[in-house]
């Protein structure tokens, strides 16, 4: 028996990188899933690996920003599969690089729009279909920037990230007694098309793994692995926690 048996899981983001590895992680271990994100073709290719291992999944492609999507996502869970357990609120983007006083007011609301508003859209219908399953498991992308040190030229994509885990320890007072929990994970670099972009030379690579006490980048199935456990019950008495799975990039300075 797998570890979400009988669950229904939402993953966002789920086109690649983090997402796609959680998306099938969540299906090799009993979990029926619903994926989204902007990219149709990706998300039908993820569908298919799925199916093709005997897992069960469904892809609603569109934008995240859109309160109208993270409503009929939830409501194709509930007709679907027959209601949520586990939402991953993972999509997010870094956005342009830009000191604070040279960000504009366009791509300030861009940016949060999509790392923070998105997951309070999540939320705000995901809740309601775990508390008539009896309670459930969400799951929010946060980062240790904006956590626990600030990178220069990230102030939005920091204020976002430290947004996300004050919306989780909301919810997690708010809805404790119905059986919800709601917890932030706090990836490291890792290797993935987004991180990629970040650090797009062989130099800034080698900065970026230096950085880490383990001098490397994450892959993107160990940060799944993280996720797996707060989607299930091993950590059944864990909430208004952030999970840091950094690699010591919080703690390392050498």
């Amino acid at each position: 028996m797998g570890q979400l048996t009988a669950k229904v899981a939402i993953v966002t983001g789920a086109s690649s990188g983090i997402g796609y590895e959680t998306a099938k992680l969540f299906a090799r271990e009993g979990a029926k899933v619903l994926v989204t994100a902007r990219r149709h073709a990706e998300l039908q290719a993820l569908v298919a690996e799925i199916e093709e291992c005997g897992g069960e999944a469904i892809a609603l492609a569109g934008d995240i920003r859109d309160e109208a999507l993270a409503r009929a996502l939830v409501e194709l869970a509930v007709g679907r599969f027959g209601g949520l357990d586990i939402a991953f609120n993972n999509a997010g983007t870094l956005g342009n690089s830009s000191a604070v006083t040279d960000i504009s007011s366009e791509d300030w609301q861009a940016l949060l729009d999509t790392n923070l508003t998105s997951a309070f859209f999540g939320a705000k219908y995901q809740i309601p279909a775990m508390i008539a399953r009896g309670g459930g498991s969400l799951i929010f992308t946060s980062s240790f920037v904006g956590r626990t040190l600030g990178f220069p030229g990230m102030g939005a994509y920091a204020a976002s990230k430290a947004g996300l885990i004050g919306l989780m320890q909301v919810i997690a007072v708010e809805y404790g007694a119905q059986g919800i929990r709601a917890n932030a994970l706090l990836p490291g670099g890792s290797d993935t098309p987004m991180g990629r972009a970040a650090a797009n030379t062989p130099e800034a690579r080698a900065f970026v793994e230096g950085l880490h006490a383990l001098k490397r980048l994450a892959r993107p199935e160990e940060i799944a692995q993280a996720a797996l456990y707060l989607a299930s019950d091993a950590s059944s008495f864990t909430t208004g926690a952030n999970l840091i799975s950094d690699g010591g990039i919080s703690i390392n300075r050498t």
